[in-house]
């Protein structure tokens, strides 16, 4: 094969190559057998799965799911709802100036096609993903019913493979609500909708990251000074701590083996990411294909 060949073969297989870094295999630390562990990103339609190779090859060697948080019964619904309120006797206009809340209310309101006397009773954190969400639906053309996220958590709940959530729930309404002091929730809802070009910025740099297989720079692109969205090198810091407890909650099972991880790609790459840190903790973590 000459020089010319190989060039076009490269180019056609680069894709399979970069895509390959999404798909981990673990081993090693008295493991039993092998299980993997799958980036992924919301942005992403369910069907780029196929353009990774042996991603469906290796979860049918799989008898388990591993996810952030795994919540199915009607209790646990009702208290994320819960803890997405604001007090009884709060209100969202109490922790802004008039104008600040005037500039909030005319974004949010059309936006998220709800009133401010049903959005002011939420927390700022939970305002501020679901205005994010809202953008990223009508910008970034996410869907949330054919996201690559939860693909294989549905596949898995249809075919009766059991599902773990690495958080309980308490740790759920923390890092959905919490994670953040109050003050520091009510300065990103004032950001996100002063900027909400730089949030879907953001969005579409860790998507185009993602999609060249590049979770260590999606790190550094978080944790970069230049980096001023509400997703940023604090949420990190919260994450790789929680990095750490998740690999310890991950033992039995990757000693048992044939467990399938799905995790958002934000938490994976560089040196406090979930891969860094099972590396750390004496796994064998490589690219399947590699």
């Amino acid at each position: 094969m000459n020089r010319k060949h190989c060039l076009f073969l490269f180019v056609l297989l680069l894709p399979c190559f970069l895509h390959a870094q999404l798909l981990y295999q673990i081993s090693g630390n008295g493991t039993n057998s092998k299980s993997y562990l799958l980036a992924t990103n919301q942005l992403v339609n369910k069907t780029f799965l196929d353009t990774i190779p042996n991603v469906f090859t290796v979860f049918s060697r799989c008898d388990k799911v591993i996810t952030e948080f795994a919540i199915e019964d009607y209790e646990a619904i009702a208290a994320l709802r819960k803890a997405a309120m604001l007090p009884d006797s709060a209100k969202l206009q109490d922790y802004y100036n008039q104008s600040d809340y005037l500039l909030i209310s005319n974004t949010l309101t059309p936006t998220m096609k709800m009133s401010m006397e049903q959005l002011g009773r939420m927390k700022p954190s939970y305002l501020t993903e679901l205005y994010r969400t809202a953008l990223m639906q009508q910008f970034l053309d996410f869907n949330d019913e054919n996201s690559m996220n939860g693909f294989f958590e549905q596949v898995a709940q249809q075919t009766g493979m059991p599902v773990i959530g690495l958080d309980n729930l308490g740790e759920t309404l923390y890092m959905t609500f919490d994670r953040e002091p109050f003050e520091y929730q009510c300065e990103e809802l004032l950001q996100a909708v002063t900027s909400p070009e730089r949030e879907m910025q953001l969005e579409r740099d860790i998507r185009s990251y993602y999609l060249n297989g590049r979770l260590g720079d999606i790190a550094f692109l978080i944790t970069s000074p230049d980096n001023r969205s509400t997703l940023s090198f604090s949420d990190y810091a919260v994450y790789a701590k929680r990095n750490e407890q998740w690999v310890k909650r991950l033992q039995p099972y990757l000693k048992e083996g044939k467990a399938f991880i799905s995790l958002n790609c934000i938490y994976l790459g560089g040196d406090k990411g979930l891969i860094a840190a099972l590396r750390k903790a004496g796994y064998r973590v490589k690219n399947v294909n590699k």
